[in-house]
C-alpha cells in the first residue's frame, strides 16, 4: 500500500457523521500537517480544489512575469511608475519564495506520510548569505527569471546586490551549517535545521581611523522575504525559578520546576531548496518574545519605561549573536540564548514525534540530533529533564534514550578553549538543569571509578564539574558523555580529539565512539554561484555532473597542459580579479592592478590564525622593496596586492589591535610612491558571504597559516582551492588533506608540525631562544612607533639598512623569547602596538611566529617565483581545482547520514504529481 492510500483508511466516527468530522478537521490548525491516520478526514473535493489553485509552473515565462507583477502591486503596493531596484528585488524574491513554499509543503507532506527517521541539526549559527541567486540556481530558473525581469525593465545583476546578507552567523561554524543544510536538501535527506533569529546579527564592521568600529546590523529593517513567520508556532521557555520535590501517583519521587520568568519562542521558517530536485527543507529560527508585551497599569501610572521592560528583556535574548561576555550580564545572556534554542527546539521535535504515537524507546529510531559544537549541549540535559520530570520515565530509561539520540561535532583543538559555565550562574538561571548535571556527573564518575579504581586524578580530569573557584561546568565533557558519537572535522583534528582533547574519554568509551568527518563546502554556492565563468568553463570541458558529484572534477586534470584551456582559465581568473579590484576601489578608493599577484587572507581575526604574521611579513617585504633600486624592483619583484578581511570579536582587544596595525601599514605602503607599484595592502571591511563570493574566485594565493594543531579544519581553504587559488599554509587542519588530494607540489607548506609545537614552546619558555632576526627587525620598526596612527617625527623612510633581508629602525639589543637571561628591547616608543610586541617577547610567542617566520617568507618567495612562470602557475591552478572532489559537503553529509545519523534519503516527486495523488487518493 502506498502512503497515498491512507486517503481511504477507516476511522471511528464516535456516532458522528464522517462529513461532520471532516468539516471539523478542515478548520483545525496542525503545525506540520495531520497525523497519518487522520488524512482521510479531509474531503477529496477540497483537496482537489486546493491543489488546482496552488500548483504553479516556474518554467513558464508568462507565469513568472505575472507572479512578479502581482507581488509588486499587491504585496508591496507599488505601481509600474514607482518600482525601484529594491522593490523589484523584493517582488522577485516573493515570487521565487512562492515556488519554494510549494516544494516545502510537498516535502513536509511526504515526510509526514512516509514517516522516516529525521535529523535535526542544532546550531547557534547559520551563515546563509544571499538567498535569491542561490534559489534561482538550485531551481534552475535563473535564466528565465532574468528574461522576465528584462522584459519588465530590470536587470538581474542589479537586483541581486539589493539583498542584505542574513545576519545569522559569524564565521566558519555558521557557514558550515549552511553548507550542510544545502547538501541535505540536495541529497534529499529528511532534515530540519534549528537556530536563532538574531535581530541585529553580530555587528556591522566599519573602519574608523584604522580601528574596527561596531554598529548594529539592521538586516531586518525592510523585512525578510525569505522567511515565513509561524506566529502560531509558539513555545514557552522558563528561566530562574525553583524546584519542588513531590511523589507522583505511582509512588515515584519527581521534581517540578516552577516560578521564575517565562518568554515565548516564536518560529520563523527559512526554506532551503535542493539542487535540481523537488525537495525543499527548512531551517526553523526562534525569535524571543515576551509573554506579556505591554504593562498597561505601569503605563497609566506614568512609569513608561517599566511598561515595556518585560518586552525588552525578552527580546534581548535574540537581539545579538554572541553578546560580549566580558561582563556577567553578557555571560548570562549567552547562556540564555543557548537554553532558549534547545528548549524550543526539543518541544518542537517532541511534538512532531508524539504525532506518531510511538513509545519513548523508539525516539532515537525516529530522531537524530546533531550538536554543532558545544553551544546546544544543554539539549541533552533538557531532554533528560522532560523525560524524567514530565513524561514519567525512570532515570536509566530516559538516559538510554538521550545517549542514543545525540551526536556531537567538536570544532575546537585547544583544550583551554573549550566552553565552560560557572556553576552559580547555571544554578540561578536553570536550577533543575544544574541538579541534573550533578546527577549525570555522579553516575558517570561512578562508572569511571569502577573501570579505573582509585585513579583520583582521572576522576578530576573527566568530571563534568571543574573544581575551580567558582566551580565550572565543562560543556564539552557533558556533550561527549551524552552523545553516542563524537566527531572531529579533519583527519589531524580527529586524531588530536582522541590523543589530546578527550584522551581520557577515548580510553573509557573506546575508539569506536570517536570518528572523523572532514568538513566540506557546497559546490552550488562556492563554484556555481560564486564563480559563474569558471563553472561554465568546467561544464564546457567535463559536463555538468560536478554540481552533484564533485568527484567529476578529476576529469579536469587532463586539460592541465592544454594551451587553449590554460588561456581560458587565465581569462576567467583575470575577470574575477577585476571584480575584486572594483570592490576594493568602491570601499577604499584604492586602485589595484589585476595583473598583480592577489594574496588573500580573509577569516575571523584571531591570534591563532596569525593575521599578525601576515602583516609582519608585509612590513618585511615593504622594507626589502625600499632598499632596492627602481631597476632592481622592475627586474626582480612580482607586484603583489595583499588583501585582508574579517571581524574581531568586540571584546577581543588583541585581534582589534591587529586590525589597526593592518590598516596603519596599508596607509603607509599605499601612499609610498616608491613602492606602491609593487606592493599594496587592502583591508576589506564587513566581510561576509556575499563579499566572499567576490574575493574567493579572485585569489592567486590564499593564506591559511594557523599554528599547527590549532585549526580544527577550516573551510575557506577549500573554497579558495576549488576556485583555482593556491594555498600558502601550515601543516594544519584540512590543509593536510587538501595537499594529499591536489598534490603537495600544488600547495606551499611551511612551519612547525603539530607534534613539534609543545617542544618548541617548552624551549621558548625555559631556554634562551633567540628571535628570528628578520622578525626582530620588523618588531623594531613597529616598536619605534612608525606605524602608529600618529607616528613620531622620524618617518619610515629614515630607517637604517640592516643585514640582507632585514630592516631595522635602529640598532637594538638582541631579542629573546622568554627564558633565562631574557633581554627585551627597551620599552617601545609605540603608543599603540606595545601589547602585540609583548606577545612575541615577554609573552613567550605562544603561536610560534618567530619559529615559523623565515619559513613563511621562503614559502611566499617560492610562490612569487612560480607565479612568474604563467604556464606552470596555470597548470597548478587547474590541478588544484581538479583535486577538490573530496571536499564537497555532499560527501560529508552522506558520511554523517550513513555512519552517525543512520538516515536514508526520502526523494520527492514533482508537486503536481503529489497533488494529483493526494486529490485522487491513489491505492497502488
Amino acid at each position: 500500500m502506498s502512503p497515498m492510500s491512507l486517503q481511504s483508511t477507516k476511522f471511528k466516527t464516535g456516532g458522528r457523521s464522517e462529513d461532520d468530522l471532516r468539516n471539523q478537521y478542515n478548520h483545525k490548525r496542525n503545525y506540520t500537517g495531520p497525523p497519518r491516520d487522520q488524512l482521510s478526514r479531509v474531503k477529496r473535493d477540497v483537496i482537489q480544489l486546493w491543489q488546482k489553485m496552488s500548483v504553479v509552473d516556474p518554467s513558464d515565462l508568462e507565469n513568472i512575469q505575472r507572479s512578479i507583477i502581482k507581488h509588486a502591486t499587491s504585496t508591496l503596493a507599488r505601481t509600474v511608475f514607482n518600482v525601484d531596484n529594491f522593490a523589484a528585488y523584493q517582488a522577485t524574491a516573493h515570487s521565487v519564495r512562492d515556488f519554494l513554499i510549494e516544494r516545502w509543503n510537498v516535502t513536509q507532506q511526504t515526510h509526514t506520510l512516509k514517516d522516516p527517521k529525521r535529523v535535526y541539526y542544532m546550531s547557534l549559527e547559520f551563515l546563509l548569505g544571499r538567498s535569491l541567486d542561490n534559489a534561482l540556481l538550485n531551481l534552475k530558473v535563473k535564466e528565465k527569471y532574468g528574461t522576465a525581469l528584462q522584459s519588465l525593465g530590470f536587470r538581474m545583476e542589479d537586483l541581486i546586490p539589493e539583498e542584505e546578507d542574513a545576519a545569522l552567523g559569524n564565521g566558519g561554524l555558521g557557514r558550515l551549517a549552511a553548507c550542510y543544510m544545502d547538501s541535505l536538501a540536495c541529497l534529499e535527506y529528511p532534515a530540519w535545521g534549528y537556530g536563532l533569529r538574531y535581530t541585529y546579527g553580530i555587528f556591522k564592521q566599519h573602519i574608523v581611523d584604522g580601528h574596527q568600529t561596531e554598529f548594529p546590523d539592521y538586516w531586518l529593517n525592510y523585512g525578510n522575504p525569505w522567511e515565513v513567520p509561524r506566529l502560531d508556532v509558539v513555545y514557552e521557555v522558563r528561566f530562574y525559578g525553583h524546584c519542588t520535590r513531590y511523589t507522583d501517583a505511582l509512588g515515584s519521587e519527581r521534581w517540578k520546576w516552577e516560578g521564575g520568568d517565562k518568554v515565548q519562542a516564536v518560529a520563523y521558517d527559512v526554506p532551503i531548496p535542493g539542487y535540481n530536485n523537488h525537495t525543499c527543507l527548512n531551517i526553523r529560527l526562534w525569535s524571543s518574545k515576551p509573554t506579556k508585551q505591554f504593562d498597561l497599569s505601569s503605563f497609566n501610572a506614568g512609569n513608561y519605561e517599566k511598561s515595556v521592560e518585560e518586552q525588552q528583556r525578552a527580546e534581548n535574548i535574540t537581539s545579538i549573536l554572541y553578546p560580549n561576555d566580558n561582563h556577567n550580564m553578557g555571560k548570562e545572556l549567552r547562556l540564555k540564548q543557548q537554553y532558549f534554542l534547545v528548549c524550543a527546539t526539543l518541544k518542537d521535535v517532541i511534538r512532531r514525534f508524539k504525532k506518531t504515537n510511538r513509545p519513548w524507546a523508539d525516539f532515537p529510531d525516529q530522531v537524530a540530533v546533531q550538536l554543532n559544537d558545544t553551544h546546544p549541549t544543554l539539549a541533552a540535559v533538557e531532554l533528560q529533564r522532560r523525560l524524567v520530570d514530565l513524561e514519567g520515565l525512570e532515570w536509566d530509561e530516559a538516559w538510554d534514550v538521550v545517549t542514543r539520540t545525540f551526536a556531537f561535532t567538536n570544532h575546537t583543538v585547544l583544550p583551554e578553549a573549550l566552553e565552560t559555565w560557572p556553576v552559580p550562574l547555571l544554578t540561578e538561571l536553570l536550577p533543575r538543569h544544574m541538579a541534573i548535571i550533578f546527577d549525570i556527573n555522579l553516575y558517570f564518575l561512578q562508572q569511571v571509578e569502577k573501570k579505573f579504581p582509585n585513579d583520583r586524578d582521572r576522576l578530576r580530569r573527566m568530571s563534568i564539574i571543574e573544581e575551580t573557584t567558582p566551580q565550572r561546568v565543562r560543556m564539552a565533557h557533558l556533550a561527549v558523555i551524552a552523545s553516542h558519537t563524537v566527531n572531529g572535522v579533519a583527519a589531524l583534528h580527529s586524531a588530536l580529539v582522541k590523543s589530546l582533547i578527550f584522551k581520557d574519554f577515548a580510553e573509557f568509551f573506546g575508539d569506536a565512539k570517536f570518528t572523523n568527518v572532514t568538513n566540506g563546502i557546497t559546490p552550488r554556492r562556492w563554484l556555481n554561484q560564486a564563480n559563474p565563468p569558471l563553472a561554465a568553463l568546467i561544464t564546457q570541458l567535463i559536463g555538468g555532473g560536478w554540481h552533484k558529484d564533485l568527484g567529476e572534477l578529476k576529469k579536469l586534470a587532463k586539460f592541465a597542459d592544454d594551451a587553449k584551456v590554460q588561456e581560458q582559465w587565465r581569462a576567467v581568473k583575470l575577470h574575477n580579479k577585476q571584480r575584486l579590484a572594483e570592490l576594493i576601489h568602491r570601499q577604499s578608493g584604492l586602485t589595484v592592478s589585476p595583473d598583480a599577484l592577489f594574496d588573500v587572507q580573509v577569516k575571523r581575526i584571531h591570534e591563532y590564525k596569525r593575521q599578525l604574521m601576515n602583516i609582519l611579513g608585509v612590513i618585511h617585504r615593504y622594507f626589502s622593496l625600499k632598499r632596492m633600486t627602481e631597476q632592481q624592483r622592475q627586474r626582480d619583484v612580482v607586484p603583489r596586492v595583499v588583501v585582508f578581511g574579517g571581524k574581531a570579536a568586540p571584546g577581543y582587544y588583541m585581534a582589534k589591535l591587529v586590525i589597526l596595525l593592518i590598516n596603519n601599514v596599508a596607509k603607509v605602503v599605499n601612499n609610498d610612491p616608491e613602492v606602491n607599484k609593487y606592493l599594496q595592502v587592502s583591508f576589506i571591511y564587513d566581510y561576509n558571504v556575499s563579499l566572499a563570493e567576490i574575493i574567493v574566485p579572485a585569489s592567486d594565493i590564499s593564506q591559511h597559516i594557523s599554528t599547527a594543531g590549532t585549526e580544527a579544519s577550516g573551510t575557506s581553504n577549500m573554497k579558495f582551492v576549488l576556485n583555482g587559488g593556491l594555498i600558502v599554509g601550515t601543516v594544519d587542519g584540512a590543509n593536510i588533506e587538501i595537499g594529499d588530494e591536489i598534490g603537495k607540489d600544488n600547495i606551499y607548506f611551511f612551519g612547525a608540525l603539530a607534534h613539534e609545537v609543545e617542544d618548541i614552546r617548552h624551549a621558548q619558555r625555559y631556554r634562551q631562544v633567540k628571535m628570528d632576526p628578520k622578525l626582530e627587525a620588523v618588531l623594531a620598526v613597529i616598536s619605534s612607533g612608525q606605524f602608529d596612527t600618529e607616528p613620531p617625527a622620524a618617518t619610515v623612510t629614515g630607517t637604517v639598512h640592516g643585514p640582507a633581508g632585514t630592516p631595522s629602525a635602529s640598532p637594538s639589543p638582541t631579542m629573546f623569547l622568554t627564558g633565562p637571561g631574557t633581554q627585551v628591547v627597551a620599552p617601545p616608543t609605540t603608543k599603540q602596538f606595545g601589547p602585540l610586541i609583548q606577545t612575541l617577547t615577554t609573552g613567550g610567542d605562544f603561536y610560534l611566529l618567530s619559529h615559523d617566520f623565515s619559513a613563511y617568507l621562503d614559502a611566499l618567495a617560492k610562490a612569487d617565483a612560480e607565479f612568474r612562470d604563467t604556464k606552470l602557475w596555470t597548470r597548478k591552478s587547474i590541478l588544484a581545482t581538479a583535486g577538490m572532489g573530496h571536499f564537497s559537503s555532499d560527501r560529508s553529509v552522506a558520511e554523517y547520514a550513513r555512519r552517525i545519523w543512520h538516515i536514508e534519503p526520502c526523494p520527492m516527486e514533482a508537486p503536481e504529481t503529489v497533488a494529483s495523488q493526494l486529490a485522487a487518493g491513489d491505492d497502488e
